[in-house]
């Protein structure tokens, strides 16, 4: 649910906003990320009209209104102007009717109008409708972009999560978000992160304390939001656990619905962790090109295998023989 209001204030600059009638309607809420224009419904015919959507009125139903008569006109509209209906928006800066005005008033629906075409008005109402309404979650972890993938990393607290960001940044990578990354799942199944506006650009670096890396590095290294492309775990380094040394297996972790691909890497002195952060990128990167490094060597070690069973498979029949 998005507040009338709230939705005013994010978006009136993006969709050129001009409130015309209905303040009152700003206490309104929108529940449906679909938007309608009346068409039919002008007419009379309301069967399958929504009255829980946005209405968009463009200058063929402007048009349509201006050959009715007053009594008709303020008729047909109060009939689709509900108590549910969260706002109208003519577009063109087309001039509302009188009656219009006064209905939206009486009714407290809120009455707005853009510059846009309409096509420019549902392109972008549908943008930010389905960006509003995306299902969403917080995770703990740190989000950076690196080589254009956008990398989520993961651990227990104090594993280094920060101290591996920041290394990534000295690198020339881009930080999105530290400790609370917040993931809404867009059209498509994509996965974008951003981070808390309070924490934005921030860092915290254990022995130094919160630091801004867009004043310490510029706004070059830094992001509002990414998709998130894989998932990486640190973990202090274990004896006893068993660590993939090939990578055949394909691990996934699943955030919304969405599977993302997940490594976990174990930490101890003398790894370069940045290093192999960045590598993990880029073998993502190779396979996303078809080229899948562990499944190229498996391939070779079966045919070396094959290679060298058949000569004695060959010997083994001539003794018999003898």
């Amino acid at each position: 649910m998005l507040g009338v209001h709230e939705f005013y204030e994010k978006y009136k600059e993006t969709l050129a906003l001009e409130l015309c009638a209905g303040d009152a309607g700003l206490k309104r809420a929108i529940r449906a990320v679909q938007i309608e224009r009346p068409g039919l419904a002008l007419t009379g015919f309301l069967k399958g009209h929504s009255s829980k959507r946005v209405l968009v009125f463009g200058r063929v139903e402007i048009e349509y209104l201006k050959q009715l008569g007053v009594e008709t006109r303020r008729r047909r509209l109060s009939q689709i102007f509900s108590d549910e209906l969260p706002l109208v928006i003519l577009s063109r800066r087309l001039k509302p009717f009188s009656e219009m005005m006064e209905l939206c008033n009486e009714k407290g629906l809120a009455l707005f109008r853009t510059s846009l075409t309409t096509s420019e008005v549902l392109q972008k109402l549908t943008v930010a409708l389905s960006k509003e309404f995306s299902p969403t979650m917080s995770c703990h972890g740190t989000l950076v972009e690196a080589f254009g993938v956008g990398v989520l990393i993961q651990g227990d607290s104090s594993v280094g999560k920060s101290e591996t960001a920041l290394g990534l940044i000295e690198r020339g990578h881009r930080l999105i978000s530290d400790d609370v990354v917040i993931i809404k799942r867009r059209e498509g199944g994509s996965l974008i992160g951003t981070g808390p506006e309070l924490t934005r650009h921030m860092l915290e670096i254990r022995g130094i304390g919160i630091i801004n890396v867009a004043h310490i590095y510029g706004a070059v290294c830094i992001r509002e939001n990414a998709r998130i492309d894989v998932v990486v775990k640190l973990e202090e380094w274990d004896t006893a656990h068993f660590y993939d040394r090939i990578g055949l297996e394909e691990k996934y972790l699943d955030f919304l619905g969405v599977k993302v691909p997940f490594h976990i890497l174990p930490v101890k002195p003398g790894r370069d962790v940045v290093l192999l952060l960045e590598t993990v990128v880029l073998n993502y990167s190779l396979k996303k090109l078809g080229y899948n490094s562990a499944k190229e060597f498996n391939v070779k070690l079966l045919e070396a295998i094959s290679k060298r069973q058949k000569p004695i498979a060959v010997k083994s029949f001539q003794e018999n023989e003898e």
